[in-house]
């Protein structure tokens, strides 16, 4: 199995779904239209591709881009031929939603709920969708760029002394 292959796979299957794809460290990342996301995943699970295990979904926030703010990154494996794949959806703080995977992998019932704790990214239809590492009176999405890194009261510190 390579890049080109399962790369070539996914757009003769979902010729208007595939965005851009990049190659970064080897492993092969394709970005696809968000509403086409679930009828992707399904499909590498249960094709000859054999994407059995969902690795890991986690979210992103690229605030100078509006058009693209929030994202969702899928880590997949095929195991049997050791293959991994990175899949990227992106959207607008407007339309902060996307469809939930549980009913194809079970693991992904706390990725979901931990993706939206930190960025507050909807997925709908989700069993239990609510906050899991954070208290759920928190009242904003922590992993958000919208805060400083730094209080800007402290003078103790010298930010060039970091590189800032």
């Amino acid at each position: 199995m390579t890049n080109e292959f399962v790369l070539e796979a996914i757009t003769r299957e979902f010729p208007d779904s595939v965005i851009s794809s990049s190659e970064p460290y080897g492993m092969l990342t394709i970005e696809v239209k968000k509403e086409d996301i679930k009828k992707i995943i399904h499909y590498l699970r249960d094709s000859s591709l054999e994407f059995n295990f969902l690795t890991d979904i986690c979210g992103i926030h690229y605030p100078e881009f509006p058009e693209k703010e929030i994202g969702v990154i899928y880590h997949l494996h095929n195991m049997m031929a050791n293959f991994r794949l990175r899949l990227k959806i992106f959207m607008s703080r407007e339309n902060i939603e996307v469809d939930s995977l549980v009913e194809l992998f079970a693991g992904a019932n706390w990725m979901e709920r931990e993706t939206f704790d930190f960025y507050g990214i909807k997925f709908k239809g989700h069993p239990d969708l609510r906050a899991i590492l954070n208290m759920e009176d928190l009242g904003y999405h922590p992993m958000l760029k919208e805060y400083r890194l730094e209080d800007g009261t402290r003078t103790d510190k010298d930010d060039n002394m970091f590189g800032r």
